[in-house]
């Protein structure tokens, strides 16, 4: 792919992988793309503006405003840089984004010329973290790149190996080879490869009523479905999802129906699934509810216990599967043994043309963790056994496997 005409607008943070930059620009620039850098005052102690200027053959801007001189006492010129240079580029690449640096971003703190670009830009959005392992897993740092992810970034996860501080860990900046050709396919369109799709996602539990304090309901804490919807949106798809109860926050341009029961959520798949090429069914739909529901709260006697009676819930993915026309379907299989036989009568009985096996039992696998291990079953039964990876990669790597042309294999 040629880059001829593209513009690239690079924004650098103090972090002491800037210096590797120098070589990403002189990648863009060696491919045709013009290049444009801005970098916060921090970042000056590890790599030379001078040094950026001439390999970009542009001014690098540092500051929002200019530094103040006896020319710019008596003459006052208004200048919005920021906007101007964000709405330049194609694609912003902020590399590395040290731990402050997107901190600030998802705090909307435009406090310099970087943060502030960045948000008066259009275009795609690529962070590249970069940081000592502690830094980098430490929950407020995980808890920012869902927030970025959120708002349609793409975040390029760091490497292992040896850090500044000597240690050994998660955290490196990838190769600025890595970050190009990353970036180049963005800019190729490789993620809108689902544009004019319709894909229906399902995500979180369901909460079936005891009475009005209690409730039979799981763990999961939608993070997967809404990975697949974050996903699925950034590839360029009209997603809708269709939640059960969760504190998780809609992904960008993504229509987010509610629900609480099973009921509830039968009945907004029933009225949503047509039209749609894709349906992933990640939800953790209750099996089971009661069958008598009791108005007011249930108060303590002097019995041993409390006996619910209970009866099954509709079987969603099944109505899928009998109704399926026009679509592919996938399910996930939630198993602590004999996983892949189990798997393998849930993907017949149901009509699937994809199953996701996830085992709880599995280090990093399970509700509420951002990562997964999981197992792909297609139609033929072909298996394929994926390495531990966040939920977004996972998520990708679903789409991949369920809107590849499966008959063809």
């Amino acid at each position: 792919m040629s880059l001829q005409g593209k513009k690239i607008l690079i924004g650098i943070s103090g972090g002491i992988a800037a210096y590797k930059i120098c070589e990403l620009v002189r990648l863009f620039k060696k491919n045709g793309a013009e290049v444009r850098v801005v970098m916060t005052p921090s970042a000056v102690n590890f790599v030379s503006p001078l040094t950026l200027s001439t390999l970009s053959g542009n001014e690098v801007l540092i500051n929002i405003f200019p530094e103040p001189t006896t020319a710019s006492v008596e003459k006052v010129e208004a200048k919005t840089w920021h906007v101007y240079t964000g709405l330049w580029a194609d694609i912003f690449i902020l590399a590395p984004a040290t731990a402050n640096t997107m901190a600030k971003v998802v705090s909307g703190m435009c406090d310099n010329m970087v943060v502030a670009s960045l948000m008066a830009s259009r275009c795609p959005v690529v962070v590249v973290p970069s940081m000592d392992e502690d830094m980098y897993i430490h929950e407020s740092t995980q808890n920012n790149i869902v927030k970025l992810e959120e708002f349609g970034y793409f975040v390029m996860e760091p490497e292992s190996g040896e850090l500044a501080s000597g240690l050994t860990g998660i955290g490196r900046m990838p190769s600025p080879e890595s970050i190009f050709e990353y970036s180049k396919k963005i800019l190729g369109g490789f993620t809108f490869d689902l544009r004019e799709k319709k894909i229906l996602v399902t995500a979180g539990p369901t909460y079936e009523p005891i009475d009005k304090v209690r409730f039979i309901g799981n763990y999961s804490s939608g993070k997967m479905g809404f990975k697949i919807a974050l996903a699925a949106s950034h590839r360029g798809a009209d997603v809708t999802l269709i939640s059960g109860p969760t504190s998780l926050n809609t992904p960008r341009n993504v229509n987010r129906i509610d629900v609480k029961t099973s009921d509830e959520m039968f009945y907004a798949v029933k009225d949503n699934y047509k039209n749609n090429d894709y349906i992933i069914m990640s939800a953790a739909v209750a099996d089971f509810k009661p069958k008598i529901y009791r108005d007011g709260k249930i108060k303590k006697d002097s019995s041993d216990g409390l006996t619910i009676e209970t009866y099954r819930t509709t079987d969603i993915l099944e109505y899928l599967g009998k109704n399926k026309k026009s679509f592919k379907l996938a399910g996930f299989a939630l198993e602590t043994e004999n996983e892949i036989e189990n798997a393998k009568n849930k993907l017949k009985d149901k009509n699937l043309d994809l199953i996701v096996i996830n085992n709880p039992r599995l280090k990093g696998s399970g509700f509420g963790t951002d990562t997964n291990k999981a197992t792909l079953m297609d139609k033929k039964f072909n298996v394929t056994e994926l390495e531990l990876m966040s939920k977004y990669e996972l998520a990708h790597k679903i789409l991949d496997k369920l809107t590849c042309n499966t008959d063809a294999e």
